[in-house]
């Protein structure tokens, strides 16, 4: 299961993102630290169902009449202060939940509404660019002092003759998510002292960036685009990062709404349609959202997961099946599942994510859709249906 985590200042909107996103019960307050505990739920992001090239829907609960939602998870983690990666506001047990993430969503102010403590201030008079460099600069300097906290151990592993630095490394930040693969990547891109007793803070602080470029991609949430001066919203759009300006509790509404059948939408829609009864009131709260929607092509949440787990991470979403010919599993149910997987994976990495013991027995591989066998090597691309044979199965 992938797992994306919102961070961020307090106040920035998270804690209404991951309400939206989850459709989960949390607790939303105008004062810092309202979550204090994360808050894990299940969201998802969305692609076009392979039932769509079938006469028949697949009826799938996560398939709506040809778009596929697949599962993710959603941490939402406490708000963030300048000095975090100091113990400022909790800073490291907050960053320490970063930890798990697979990719980091940074959800900003775009409005400029709260200062860098997360205060409410007048509309527009703090600079939310502050906060893009705030978070991965406060990232940067947690993992750098994880590592600078473990080097004596580095050192002390360096006088043994078969000592391997990218195996240290390895053992020092696999809490954080990083593999040996990944440092020997970061490695070779680094200019470094070949004696570990020669490093000094400028270097930790170099392989804690590289480490965190590589292992948590950051895309950035513009939150409160509905309330947003535009200055500050082409500022934010104009970075050449990733930045979706997003209104939080603009598609949460959508959501209740829909829930009410007030509306018809559904997660990722750049419009709605009214089907209920509204009051006055109501109507012209939905007309503004339509606004912004029309502005932004959404309310930009389910664009901000689908940038973190298709953009960022470079997923594909395969479908794995029993019946090459009918799509189905063993007990007729059409296009049970869907796994994301990374770009450049072989339906060999398909079986193991299913299960271990069907990894274990894989003997081939069979294309649903030409009922051709492939090969081990062959690159899974977004929407395949396979089918896995196995002596498992």
């Amino acid at each position: 299961m992938v797992t994306v985590a919102l961070a961020g200042k307090p106040n920035a909107g998270k804690s209404t993102f991951f309400a939206a996103a989850t459709m989960a019960d949390v607790e939303m307050a105008n004062y810092p630290f309202t979550t204090i505990d994360p808050n894990r739920g299940m969201t998802a992001v969305r692609t076009d169902c392979p039932c769509l090239e079938r006469e028949v829907r697949c009826g799938n609960d996560y398939c709506r009449d040809g778009i596929r939602y697949v599962p993710v998870e959603l941490l939402d983690v406490a708000g963030l202060v300048p000095g975090a990666h100091e113990g400022r506001g909790l800073g490291n047990q907050f960053l320490d939940e970063l930890t798990v993430a697979d990719v980091i969503i940074n959800v900003i102010d775009a409005a400029g509404a709260t200062d860098a403590e997360g205060e409410p201030v007048e509309i527009g008079t703090y600079d939310p660019l502050d906060e893009v460099d705030f978070i991965v600069e406060e990232l940067d300097h947690w993992l750098a002092d994880i590592i600078e906290r473990n080097w004596e151990g580095v050192e002390r592993q360096s006088r043994s003759p078969d000592f391997d630095l990218e195996q240290a490394l390895a053992d020092v930040l696999t809490g954080v998510g990083a593999t040996e693969a990944d440092i020997a990547t970061v490695l070779r891109e680094l200019d470094y002292p070949t004696a570990p007793r020669a490093w000094d803070r400028a270097d930790f602080e170099a392989l804690g960036e590289a480490v965190r470029v590589r292992t948590k991609p950051i895309v950035i949430a513009a939150n409160k685009a509905d309330i947003a001066p535009m200055e500050h919203l082409e500022a934010l759009l104009d970075l050449e990062i990733p930045v979706v300006a997003t209104t939080a509790e603009g598609e949460l509404a959508l959501r209740r709404a829909a829930d009410a059948s007030l509306v018809s939408y559904a997660p990722g829609d750049a419009d709605f349609e009214i089907v209920g009864e509204v009051n006055d009131q109501q109507r012209a709260g939905l007309d503004g959202l339509r606004g912004t929607m029309n502005q932004h092509s959404g309310t930009g949440v389910q664009t901000t997961m689908n940038e973190a787990i298709y953009g960022l991470l470079d997923r594909v979403t395969v479908y794995p099946v029993q019946d090459a010919s009918k799509w189905t599993d063993g007990s007729g149910n059409v296009l049970p599942d869907a796994f994301l997987l990374p770009r450049g994976a072989t339906p060999r990495d398909l079986a193991f994510a299913v299960h271990s013991d069907i990894g274990e027995g894989y003997l081939h591989a069979v294309d649903a859709r030409t009922g051709r066998e492939i090969s081990d090597k062959y690159e899974l691309k977004e929407g395949d249906v396979i089918k896995i044979v196995s002596t498992a199965s």
